[in-house]
């Protein structure tokens, strides 16, 4: 899954938390510590208010499963496999998940786990759930493109059938396909499930208490809990929702505990305030350019070119302030959740994308590609880093003999790239940040398959397109990772992105909590069962 996160103005947020930008020393991205989770909780608290950007449309994460929903229902409801903090995957409902021959995967079930009604959660509860999660139209049915059959074939045991192997679906249902609900419950609220005043159908360690639509959304600890050993500190969390200097001034105050950070400005604001905390965890996000085949982008060796001189060091220090690390994939290293070594000494062996731009390297390839004269089109909605972005492609691209200029486009409009050729038609580059929610880079490569939707330069190649349907389908995590790291090398030496900067996970914390995790995993992990009061 990919999700657009915007960025808000950082000077603007810095000014609003008590004095002006430049007071505000930014840190070197290399030495930006990244941790699974904070300091562990020591004590109880009866309550805690959590800050999310916006309400909610619907729990139900069937039919929306945005960032906002997903950091709630993580703690309200489980899934078939779960994520860590570290990223890995273990089992959690499902006790084990055995692969007989590489298209059958037989899921045996805990015995223990329960429901917030009291009820079990049955082979029938997750048949039933799986199958809603496939159906037309829900948020995680491609998911289940390569499912044959879902099949309960004992009292705690379903089968699942694919049509080819399947590597990536333990990935999927420690993620929104892999929910287990009531289904008993979910079909007598039928369209009213996932609303406010109606219960969650779900077995976590909170569940919901109250929704007050325009106001809040609180979850309480679930006392009857199945998993006896998992004891959540805290009783109950308020859930409001704020941006910008309301988001600033809530954690400064005390007005809320915490906050997950889905942009760098309030990490800025808040990260030389001695009264919050800002921890920074692993990621999948990474800020990119999006090449279209409208001009002289879509010469492989101009997008090499540029690749080299763009100045990555700066672009983390002017757009992010500092809040980020210059990075050579598209995808960041919160995905190897396996064979970690193999993918760091892969990253490190990648030439083409320096840190600090090679314009001598760029120079002679843009005169093999005959030094075009045709301006490059880069885009911007106006935001901060977008903004840093493309004035570092128009600095990069005169350095070089090329030359280039900015498309301002309305922030509303910003997204219908992905959709909208005509709009494509009109740019060279657009500047975005991508992430994906399984951590696997496997889950992000098929982008640049012939044809893709998001292949906008209309890169092809045989070999790459048979590399990716042969990872997939490969379920041994050594041989997966041998292919990956190709499917790594061809995509960046073609440049069909240009990969800049990673941008860490961020959570912040009021000075007297603790506990929860700094990764990215809070979309799937129930992170409030981590989180207490400060030793």
């Amino acid at each position: 899954m990919k999700k657009t996160l915007a960025l808000l103005g950082l000077i603007g947020l810095t000014a609003a938390c008590g004095g002006p930008a430049a007071t505000t020393k930014a840190p070197d991205p290399a030495k930006l510590t990244l941790v699974d989770r904070t300091d562990k909780a020591a004590g109880p608290l009866d309550s805690a208010v959590w800050l999310v950007d916006e309400e909610p449309g619907t729990l139900d994460l069937d039919t929306d499963g945005g960032t906002n929903n997903r950091t709630i229902m993580a703690n309200v409801c489980e899934r078939l496999m779960q994520t860590q903090p570290d990223m890995t995957v273990k089992p959690w409902l499902a006790e084990k998940a055995d692969l007989p021959d590489p298209k059958t995967m037989v899921l045996t079930l805990r015995q223990d786990a329960t429901f917030h009604d009291g009820s079990p959660v049955t082979a029938d509860d997750v048949v039933w759930s799986l199958k809603r999660h496939a159906g037309d139209g829900m948020d995680e049915s491609d998911e289940f493109e390569d499912v044959e059959s879902i099949t309960k074939t004992d009292d705690h045991e379903v089968t699942i059938a694919f049509k080819k192997p399947n590597s990536l679906f333990a990935q999927a249902i420690a993620g929104g396909a892999g929910i287990v609900l009531n289904k008993e419950v979910v079909e007598k609220q039928g369209k009213e499930f996932g609303t406010p005043g109606h219960e969650d159908a779900c077995s976590g360690p909170y569940e919901v208490e109250e929704w007050k639509s325009g106001s809040h959304l609180t979850i309480t600890r679930h006392d009857a809990y199945w998993k006896k050993d998992v004891k959540p500190l805290t009783k109950s969390i308020t859930f409001r929702w704020a941006e910008d200097t309301a988001l600033v001034n809530s954690l400064v105050t005390g007005e809320a505990q915490g906050a997950y950070l889905s942009d760098t400005g309030p990490a800025v604001a808040l990260q030389d305030n001695q009264a919050v905390s800002v921890s920074y965890g692993a990621t999948t996000r990474v800020y990119v350019l999006l090449p279209t085949d409208r001009g002289v982008m879509k010469d492989p060796k101009i997008r090499r070119a540029l690749s080299l001189a763009v100045d990555r060091a700066g672009i983390a220090k002017s757009g992010f302030s500092g809040l980020a690390r210059p990075w050579k994939v598209p995808v960041g290293a919160g995905a190897w959740s396996y064979e970690k070594e193999a993918f760091q000494a892969a990253y490190d062996q990648l030439q083409g994308a320096p840190e600090t731009p090679d314009l001598d390297a760029a120079k002679k390839l843009v005169q093999e590609a005959g030094s075009p004269k045709e301006p490059i089109v880069v885009a911007t909605n106006g935001e901060q880093a977008r903004t840093v972005i493309a004035n570092a492609v128009v600095d990069a691209a005169k350095k070089i003999g090329l030359s280039a200029q900015i498309k301002t486009v309305p922030a509303s409009e910003f997204g219908s790239f992905y959709t909208d050729k005509s709009l494509r038609a009109q740019v060279d580059l657009v500047p975005d940040d991508w992430y994906i929610t399984k951590s696997d880079p496997i889950g992000f490569y098929d982008n640049g398959l012939t044809g893709s939707a998001n292949n906008w330069v209309k890169f092809s190649s045989p070999e790459y397109d048979e590399l990716v349907a042969r990872a997939l389908e490969t379920t041994d995590d050594a041989a997966r990772a041998k292919d990956v790291i190709e499917l790594q090398r061809r995509f960046t030496a073609d440049m069909v992105w240009i990969s800049l900067v990673e941008v860490p996970n961020a959570v912040v914390l009021g000075g007297k909590v603790t506990g929860p995790p700094a990764s990215q995993v809070h979309m799937s992990y129930p992170w409030a069962a981590d989180l207490g009061a400060k030793g």
